[in-house]
């Protein structure tokens, strides 16, 4: 029977599927179920400093209201509802309590000194590794690129000097060059990096001429940029590798294997498919290796990144190109006529 072990951050993990960051988490039983049903890590949910702030001008304004009140009012207290990061950490350490497989904890701050400080008490927690989601979104046209980067960097450094536990960064696919930055990350003291986050695009209803957040799921074709990184960056890193977004299936999964990933995130397919599905995916890498002789998840790893195969175009632009050279080939499969 194949043996589906891999390492991340330092972790032994007994197979290469961990449920991402999501709401699923919320609920205990979930979480148990994913266990049950084979997830090898948990990732909790990601504490937003955006949210808090956001509670705590929301709890200030309540308490504003009751600065002028008389002796007629039947309540002196404001229905306060904001508890900062302690209820986020009591729910972390919840989960964390409840399951034997390794938890994960993900923080998205915005001051540098938040940063530290709410990894600093996730920590205390008990949780086994830190994910750093860098969530930036471009707003000033005069911002350069590259002092982004330094900041991120800076924040990375500082939160490795503050911890014990293993953190990991999880990047964006937007940067000019993804490659420099997952080295220069590494450099930084990243113990690894996940490819990539999954930023929520803004969408417009035409009907009522107003913005809404629409909350899409991933879809399974958008697992190629993962797996192009993962193949470029596999032999050149130290750092582990974890593939995220559109991972859906058992093959999906081998494929990022194959290209250098060490293991994925499932969210979408878990939502789509419900918990049980993990269970399939982890069947079918199995019948997969057996099938091809693997023993074990280093049998095949990388076999397939940039660095072990002979054609060293399959990752650049030469397959853009090659693609558009058999454009009659699309024509043929989707006639327009």
């Amino acid at each position: 029977m194949a043996n589906l072990k891999t390492k991340y951050l330092g972790i032994e993990l007994k197979n290469p599927v961990i449920l991402g960051a999501c709401n699923l988490v919320n609920n205990l039983d979930n979480v148990k179920r994913a266990e049950d049903k084979g997830v090898a890590a948990i990732v909790y949910k990601s504490l937003f400093e955006e949210q808090i702030q956001l509670e705590r001008a929301q709890l200030d304004d309540q308490l504003e209201e009751y600065a002028d009140r008389n002796a007629e009012m039947t309540s002196l207290f404001p229905n306060i509802e904001h508890s900062g990061p302690e209820e986020h950490l009591f729910n972390l350490a919840r989960v964390k309590q409840s399951v034997k497989i390794p938890v994960i904890a993900s923080l998205n701050a915005i001051l540098k000194d938040s940063w530290v400080e709410y990894a600093k008490q996730i920590e205390k927690v008990g949780v086994d590794a830190l994910e750093i989601n860098f969530f930036y979104v471009p707003k000033d046209l005069s911002l350069d690129g590259g002092k982004v980067i330094k900041d991120q960097v800076s924040i990375l450094q500082a939160v490795k000097e503050s911890v014990k536990i293993p953190v990991s960064v999880k990047l964006s696919p937007f940067y000019a060059n993804p490659l420099q930055v997952a080295a220069t990350m590494e450099k930084a003291g990243a113990d690894g990096l996940v490819l990539f986050n999954r930023l929520f695009q803004p969408e417009i209803d035409i009907e009522k001429e107003e913005h809404y957040a629409p909350y899409d799921l991933s879809n399974q074709s958008d697992n190629k940029l993962a797996l192009r990184f993962a193949g470029l960056l596999y032999g050149n890193l130290k750092a582990n590798i974890c593939s995220n977004t559109g991972i859906y299936t058992g093959s999906d999964v081998i494929k990022m294997i194959l290209a250098g990933a060490d293991c994925t995130q499932v969210v979408s397919t878990v939502y789509k498919n419900k918990i049980d599905y993990i269970e399939t995916i982890l069947k079918d890498i199995e019948a997969w290796m057996d099938k091809k002789g693997y023993a074990s998840i280093d049998d095949f790893k990388g076999k397939l990144s940039q660095k072990s195969i002979n054609d060293p175009f399959v990752y650049r632009r030469a397959q853009y190109i090659d693609l558009l050279l058999k454009s009659d080939e699309v024509i043929k499969k989707y006639p327009v006529l």
